[in-house]
């Protein structure tokens, strides 16, 4: 049994991430700020619930060891949770501003990631999925025909570019455990308004294709639900 964890699992992608890998076989954990909302999330969907705050030291520790002590290892880590931050004139953004969309995007990646890690290495098939963006894609940001070439937001788009190379060193320093970047596209979520064209099933082709990929799997790559894309 393949047992997968999801920051940020609550609600859209991350829901429907969970939806799919039980579906899949998957046993889930529903990691999530919020108790109230975790725990609804996880009963519809048979799932269990771990209360995580990816900005919280002390948060994420009290997760890994709540996981530790009653699932014992976790084959996959999805890192899902994550912020679109301000959407004022880019001459208001402050440095406050950059640090708390940082602190859910990149930062919490690396505080979960490091506590998860002794329990991924508990695996045979270690697996880390990094949800980013296109927006963080320097090939996509500058095509004038894809919608990421007409998105200005600088924090959001430049913490997921940060998050992408975050990923392809992971892979590189930890050869162990794979690691993917993966690109949902444009899709109606809470952080868009629901204006994506894409449904939330769509969404997460390229994360449940990553979580499922098994033994042999790419490790170090961007991709969509195409498959490799530029960056």
């Amino acid at each position: 049994m393949t047992t997968t964890f999801i920051t940020g699992a609550n609600k859209s992608l991350g829901y429907e991430t969970a939806r799919r890998l039980l579906e899949a076989g998957h046993t889930v954990l529903i990691g999530a700020r919020e108790p109230r909302r975790g725990r609804a999330a996880a009963e519809a969907l048979g799932a269990r619930f771990v209360q995580l705050d990816v900005t919280d030291d002390a948060s994420v520790e009290a997760a890994a060891a709540d996981v530790a002590a009653r699932e014992g290892t976790i084959d996959v880590l999805v890192n899902n949770a994550g912020v679109g931050g301000p959407q004022g004139p880019a001459e208001e953004l402050t440095a406050a501003d950059a640090l708390a969309v940082y602190d859910v995007n990149v930062f919490g990646v690396v505080r979960v990631t490091r506590a998860f890690l002794p329990l991924l290495r508990g695996s045979a098939d270690p697996v880390v999925v990094n949800v980013t963006s296109g927006l963080g894609s320097f090939a996509a940001t500058h095509d004038p025909e894809r919608v990421e070439g007409r998105v200005v937001a600088p924090l959001y788009a430049s913490s997921k570019s940060a998050l992408t190379m975050l990923t392809t060193q992971y892979a590189r320093a930890l050869p162990g455990v794979r690691f993917t970047a993966v690109d949902p596209g444009y899709t109606a979520t809470d952080l868009n308004g629901h204006s994506g064209p894409q449904t939330v099933t769509e969404g997460t082709d390229a994360v449940v294709a990553a979580a499922t990929a098994g033994p042999g799997g790419p490790s170090g790559e961007f991709r969509d639900r195409y498959g490799v894309v530029p960056w």
